[in-house]
């Protein structure tokens, strides 16, 4: 039916099925969050404290040990947030995402979250949510090598309904996912996105996710606080960052305990914090999703000490669920930590000058821009994100300064985001699938990303060596190494010449290069080499490579083809 529409149209029509279908499917994502946690900790909350210790317990236990069974046995790429693995697919797989990661990811992640353990639902939502609509959009007729932007769209419109923000939705899937602010891609991205607001505004409601009271903008102290705010913001994000992914480094290697079991090892980890400061203040920040303290932050009805209390155990309870692989992200964590030093600064500022209930609010909504800022190093979406979770246009003057400030902090402690530090601690480096954006780029990436790494390599110039190399490889140049080590290139012509003459074979000088050395430095050589053959050395100095004219244009013809996709 959708191949009959014409052709103008149907691209509008298939967006308009992925954008409600996404959204759909993050609002019942959030709704079963919600009816887990509210059924389970937060009613048990109301009883005794016995009560709640055990109960609490045993729903943390069985939930995160639910989803952990899951990820083992059916698809461990629904781990943790969701983003890095949608933004590798999207790359690498052209947009394709399995169905076991659309199901897996919502069940382990609805059971996680809506079970107590201190992670995030936005980036479950994105990836469920852009794996439905690729899912989707291979039911319409799209083939798997074209599916990145149904993917992104998904993403737009998971992100959108999650949190009712479709402008940070777009500028996030551009930022982050795509990564280019100009993308042929932008106007499906944002059809997609206002839908999945539309489906959350008919299903959820169309108020703000948090409502602010005794807002505007603040007094002179606010904005004098706003840089000690973004930077410490920026520093708990930070620590958090590192102490995440050290774990997960230490989860990577081999251990007794199964895969499962580390997951609700988790979750434990998190009733015991959660436990202990609800025991204390009766508090259950820690817990999930953490909103009902967040917004008590916001509203200035938070002490510092208990806010100070929530940021410590909250960022170390998030930081062991996430490095023990649970299933869950990281945006709801990093504006809690945010919202939480604002309050504890806000608070200390207090004894030294009075402070307005705008000026708690700004502070606490600061924190919230520069620490997901600083770990997720999307500025633009940090602000946006805030600012439409809000609907206070008062403050955007302190996010976007706070947003500054924390880039800066943010640079200075680790030079990549926490999206792209778990592909690399997973060996997955998306810079090896992304393209450059013009030739200038392309002409400097380094020879490694052409180069072939497994080339024949001749060993031996006797006359039945080179029969047979001459009778099962059509190259044309090969290099030559003996036991002193690369001794030079051995062309086609010049072996067949050596065999009918009953000689040994006379060796061209070989040109060689290091992995990093540029493309455009590798073109140059190739045109002075003699043979028009670069050998890629290795650390020791033997053949890690081979580059020849050929490698060269292939590499530049399939730079044009994503050009013009």
């Amino acid at each position: 039916m959708i191949q009959r529409l014409p052709a103008r149209a149907r691209p509008v029509v298939v967006t308009v099925i992925l954008g409600l279908a996404a959204g759909l499917a993050a609002v019942l994502f959030h709704w079963a969050i919600h009816l887990i946690y509210s059924q389970g900790i937060e009613r048990l909350a109301a009883g005794t404290r016995s009560t709640f210790l055990l109960g609490s317990f045993l729903i943390v236990v069985l939930t995160s040990g639910i989803a952990g069974w899951l990820l083992t046995h059916f698809c461990p790429d629904a781990a943790g947030s969701g983003i890095p693995q949608l933004k590798l697919a999207f790359w690498k797989d052209f947009g394709y995402v399995p169905w076991r990661v659309v199901w897996v990811k919502f069940l382990g992640g609805a059971l996680s979250v809506g079970g107590g353990s201190s992670l995030g639902r936005e980036g479950p939502s994105v990836q469920l949510a852009g794996g439905l609509a690729s899912q989707l959009s291979g039911l319409l007729g799209t083939p798997k090598n074209e599916r990145r932007s149904a993917t992104a769209a998904g993403a737009a419109a998971g992100l959108a309904a999650a949190f009712n923000t479709p402008i940070a939705a777009v500028t996030f899937v551009l930022e982050e996912i795509i990564g280019d602010l100009n993308s042929h891609m932008l106007g499906s991205v944002l059809l997609a996105a206002v839908l999945g607001a539309l489906v959350a505004h008919g299903l959820l409601g169309a108020q703000p996710a948090f409502l602010l009271h005794g807002q505007g903008a603040p007094h002179w102290i606010g904005y004098a606080l706003t840089p000690v705010v973004a930077a410490a913001a920026a520093l708990a994000g930070g620590a958090f960052q590192k102490l995440s992914l050290g774990l997960r480094a230490l989860n990577q290697h081999p251990r007794r305990l199964p895969a499962w079991f580390r997951v609700m090892l988790g979750g434990i980890g998190v009733w015991a914090i959660g436990a202990t400061v609800f025991v204390f203040t009766g508090h259950l920040g820690v817990f999930s999703l953490g909103y009902e303290d967040l917004s008590l932050a916001l509203d200035g009805r938070l002490v510092w000490e208990i806010a100070a209390l929530l940021l410590v155990a909250k960022l170390a309870a998030t930081a062991w669920c996430y490095g023990l692989g649970g299933c869950g992200g990281i945006f709801a964590p990093t504006l809690f930590f945010g919202a939480m030093t604002g309050s504890v600064i806000a608070g200390l500022a207090q004894w030294v000058h009075p402070l307005s209930q705008a000026d708690h609010v700004a502070l606490a909504v600061v924190g919230m821009c520069a620490c997901l800022g600083a770990v997720v190093r999307a500025p633009v979406t940090g602000i946006l994100i805030v600012f439409e979770m809000t609907h206070e246009f008062s403050l955007v003057p302190v996010l976007v300064f706070g947003a500054l400030v924390s880039q800066v902090v943010a640079r200075t402690m680790a030079r990549e985001n926490f999206y792209e530090a778990v592909l690399e601690q997973d060996g997955r480096h998306i810079e090896h699938h992304v393209p450059p954006r013009s030739l200038r780029t392309w002409m400097e990436l380094p020879a490694g990303r052409i180069a072939n790494f497994s080339p024949v390599v001749v060993r031996d110039l006797s006359p039945a060596t080179l029969a047979e190399v001459l009778a099962n490889y059509s190259h044309d140049r090969f290099p030559v190494v003996n036991a002193q080590g690369l001794a030079g290139v051995l062309t086609r012509s010049e072996m067949t010449q050596a065999l009918r003459e009953t000689r040994t074979p006379v060796l061209e000088a070989a040109v060689c290069c290091i992995p990093g050395t540029s493309v455009r430095d590798v073109a140059t050589s190739i045109v002075n080499s003699p043979s028009g053959l670069i050998i890629v050395s290795d650390s020791a100095g033997g053949v890690a490579g081979v580059i020849t004219l050929h490698d060269i244009l292939r590499a530049q013809m399939g730079f044009a083809d994503k050009q013009a996709e």
